[in-house]
């Protein structure tokens, strides 16, 4: 598996390294985005600037995994979906549903804390125009395995959208074919772990109709049914 500079293996991190599935701040597998990263950091010296970490607690038994951080979102703030229109209706479903406590306030010192939940994109630094490269995303695919082998108690992950949810798939070593993403769809794992899967809450397909609240809160109610029984 190919590692970022100062990226640990699994267990734990040692001193000023990232755990398992956390690309380091200056990760430079992915050339293109290591030049827009520096490209920002000129631009807009008081952001993040960097691979954004996962949020939320490694015991959780949902991950939930986004496409990449958006420019002046995550990539601004440093957590995944914060500070853009995708976390104001994620954070909100999760906060109705009990996946999170206290209040979100589009950036990352608004004190939420997530409940038996955890989230993470697939590809972790921001790409211009938001779309990463099929190579980007297979590159960064070592950082969503380890992500995923390091959760013990993990039962369901949520794909938003289809490149999330091929990524998912591959990482689980099965062709994109025979897993295939339909909204509300749920889909058994052959390592027991059950995807559901969602469009991704993008400003665009809220707008277009494409996802209303009341669908994406669907997911989670079935999610939540699932996890119950």
């Amino acid at each position: 598996m190919v590692k970022a500079q100062g990226q640990s293996g699994p267990g734990q991190p040692g001193p000023g390294q990232p755990g398992p599935g956390q690309p380091g701040p200056d990760c430079a597998l992915c050339p293109r985005l290591e030049a827009f990263r520096r490209d920002n950091r000129n631009l807009y010296p008081s952001f993040h600037n960097a691979p954004v970490p996962s949020f939320g607690p490694r015991d959780a038994r949902l991950l939930i995994v986004g496409l990449a951080p958006g420019l002046k979102g995550a990539n601004q703030t440093g957590r995944p979906f914060t500070g853009d229109y995708a976390g104001d209706l994620l954070y909100a479903t999760l906060l109705k549903f009990g996946l999170a406590e206290g209040s979100y306030d589009r950036h990352a010192g608004d004190g939420l804390r997530l409940v038996d939940c955890r989230i993470t994109n697939a590809v972790r630094c921001v790409p211009p125009q938001n779309k990463p490269t099929p190579q980007e995303i297979t590159t960064c695919r070592d950082f969503l395995e380890e992500e995923i082998a390091a959760l013990p108690r993990l039962r369901f992950i949520l794909a938003l959208g289809a490149i999330a949810h091929a990524a998912v798939v591959k990482v689980q070593g099965l062709p994109a074919a025979r897993v295939r993403f339909g909204h509300g769809a749920l889909h058994e794992l052959p390592s027991g772990v059950m995807l559901a899967d969602s469009y991704h809450c993008s400003r665009y397909n809220t707008n277009t109709g494409r996802l209303t609240a009341e669908m994406f809160e669907a997911v989670f109610a079935r999610i939540r049914e699932v996890m119950k029984a």
